[in-house]
């Protein structure tokens, strides 16, 4: 179960989206209603050559839209209407039943049609969303897209299952998007409501900030400076150094609290590494695997994965962590399938966010 940062988060995801809005394109007039502002005015462009019966060039301006990256939701439902529109002035009769119903805004007769092809299938999506019918919007995509959805209907699917309150589909609709897009808006708002979840481990908390530094998606102060401090506190000091050191390089650690902070994990850094050959020679199970960590942390995969190995093979009381560490350190060494056999085996609740995380983002690099 998540926190209420769960809500807030995948709440601005959904309002940068600029998800279907309530009101509708009027194609007639405008397409601002429903699409973004840099969208709605080639659209517009689109309707007035169309009233002007420049047809081929109403065609060639929707076709470059249509060719626009990033198309939201309502974006796609302005251009339908918009397509609709084009061809009703072209006397093809604005093309299949519940497209006509669409352009008359009755959205119940477009969900009494039972679509039978990929427009109005979705166009009736986008209906139940209009008509603030939620869980049949999220019931709707998941029974007649299943696996098969794009970014769009899952950006839809995703807000609809936020609206109506199912946290579940709002979670696995977002990690689909993650894994369909690798966008790091996706990633970010991932990784927030991750950092979130109740019950989360320091452990994986650290593991979460290390994927956000990996996607990119660490930017402010706060967030250089948890990680680095999380990976003092776990015993990582070459790795703490390299984030202090990220986060002087990108202008954000200026302040002497940071300088404290580098210079303190450096010189962590330097004793752990004078008494690395005495710690692996006496070493138990979990403290190699520990070595493998700071290993994976300095960049040396290799290593990371034949000490972590070495660890599991002599016994170790943690084997959530392990499996962890070594997917790690197997991802890093090419071996992603391997990777992903090893997150997937952790059972721990409080070990499984950071393990799931970990999966995320081994199917997506």
């Amino acid at each position: 179960m998540l926190f209420k940062t769960f809500r807030a988060a995948v709440a601005a995801l959904l309002v940068g989206l600029a998800t279907v809005a309530v009101t509708t394109v009027a194609v007639t007039t405008t397409a601002e209603a429903a699409a973004r502002k840099e969208v709605a005015a080639k659209l517009n462009t689109a309707i007035s050559q169309a009233r002007a019966n420049n047809l081929s060039a109403a065609r060639a301006t929707l076709s470059a839209v249509e060719g626009m990256s990033g198309l939201t939701p309502g974006d796609q439902a302005a251009i339908a209407q918009v397509r609709q529109y084009i061809a009703a002035q072209g006397g093809s009769g604005g093309g299949s039943g519940c497209a006509a119903l669409y352009l008359k805004n009755d959205y119940r007769g477009v969900i009494a049609t039972h679509p039978k092809d990929a427009q109005c299938t979705q166009l009736t999506a986008q209906a139940y969303y209009l008509t603030h019918d939620f869980a049949s919007c999220t019931r709707f995509i998941k029974q007649n897209y299943g696996d098969g959805a794009g970014e769009q209907i899952l950006a839809l699917e995703m807000s609809c299952a936020f609206q109506s309150g199912d946290n579940e589909t709002t979670r696995t609709t977002l990690e689909q998007l993650v894994a369909r897009t690798n966008k790091p808006e996706y990633w970010s708002r991932l990784l927030d409501t991750a950092a979130g979840a109740k019950g989360i481990s320091d452990h994986s908390t650290l593991d979460v900030y290390r994927i956000k530094l990996l996607t990119g998606n660490i930017t402010k102060k706060d967030d250089y400076l948890l990680l680095a401090q999380l990976a003092l506190q776990f015993g990582f000091a070459a790795e703490s150094a390299n984030v202090t050191q990220k986060g002087v390089d990108a202008k954000l650690l200026t302040d002497d609290r940071s300088m404290r902070l580098l210079n303190l994990a450096k010189q962590q850094a330097a004793a752990n590494a004078a008494n690395f050959a005495k710690q692996q020679a006496t070493a138990n199970g979990d403290t190699l695997v520990k070595l493998g960590e700071d290993m994976w942390g300095q960049g040396k995969y290799a290593d990371a994965l034949k000490l972590i190995q070495a660890g599991i093979a002599k016994g170790v009381t943690d084997k959530d962590n392990a499996q962890i560490r070594l997917g790690m350190a197997l991802l890093n060494n090419g071996q992603k399938e391997a990777a992903i056999r090893a997150f997937n085996k952790v059972t721990d609740p409080k070990q499984q966010v950071g393990a799931h995380l970990w999966a995320v983002y081994a199917r997506t690099h």
